[in-house]
């Protein structure tokens, strides 16, 4: 896999931006610290001698495989089957209730420290939809968390099917233009390269790379899977605030109210 820009400049990136379809994961939540810090009491119970490298690669080995067979099920119950996969992985049967724990905390992982903050600041400026691996009842308590409400929320339930598939992303790129975004004037962030920026950029869309881990110079890949080919994001940013301080400075169209 290989990451590669498509050769414009940020400010043409964002050029015309009426709004940014964001992912969750790792895009405002720390998907990471939170996979890991759910799983590790429950490593060194069992007495499993796994860094945090092993966990999250055994993550990102089981869930891609779980999304695509359990697109009717919530989130949180794909994770249990991941959970569950997990622990046979390091020769441990899975118990019940230990899945079930893994899989409601997904409610619980933690916000990046500027998610709320660069939120706000997005929306000064365009429309914000969150396109999420998630259900609506399992995002009740992480918008209570961030302060803030996109304008559009679509949990993969309501698409019927988890990203990377396309179904969740072509309903955000609809519902936008229920509001009056066309599809040209929508930007879609994440930072994720598998489940996010490839099948956004396949659909047609301009796309920005919130690399927050530094893969583009060769940093861990932590819970999400490398891609399978390349990918041309438009744009590369390390932080939201990076991508709200270009949409701010090169002044796109204001949100209609």
């Amino acid at each position: 896999m290989t990451a590669v820009s498509a050769g414009v400049s940020a400010h043409e990136a964002v050029a015309g931006v009426q709004a940014v379809a964001l992912a969750l994961h790792g895009t405002l939540l720390d998907r990471d610290a939170g996979i890991v810090a759910a799983l590790r009491p429950w490593a060194e119970r069992h007495g499993i001698a796994a860094n945090t490298s092993g966990l999250l690669d055994a993550f990102a080995r089981h869930e891609p495989v779980r999304l695509r067979e359990n697109p009717e099920q919530r989130y949180p119950e794909v994770l249990e089957l991941v959970f569950e996969d997990i622990a046979r992985d390091f020769g441990i049967t899975p118990a019940g209730g230990d899945a079930a724990a893994f899989g409601e905390a997904v409610s619980d992982w933690p916000l990046f420290a500027e998610s709320a903050e660069a939120l706000t600041a997005l929306q000064r400026r365009v429309r914000v939809a969150v396109i999420a691996n998630i259900d609506r009842a399992s995002f009740t308590a992480i918008g209570a968390r961030l302060g803030v409400q996109p304008d559009i929320l679509v949990p993969a339930a309501d698409a019927g099917a988890f990203k990377p598939e396309h179904a969740p992303i072509e309903m955000g790129v609809d519902w936008l233009s229920e509001i009056g975004v066309g599809f040209d004037g929508v930007l879609y962030a994440g930072q994720s390269l598998y489940h996010d920026i490839a099948p956004a950029a396949a659909l047609g869309l301009r796309t920005c790379w919130i690399d927050r881990q530094g893969q583009g110079e060769g940093g861990a890949w932590g819970a999400a899977p490398a891609p399978s080919g390349e990918v041309r994001p438009d744009l590369r940013v390390h932080t939201l605030a990076e991508l709200a301080a270009l949409l701010g400075a090169s002044g796109p169209a204001e949100p209609q109210p």
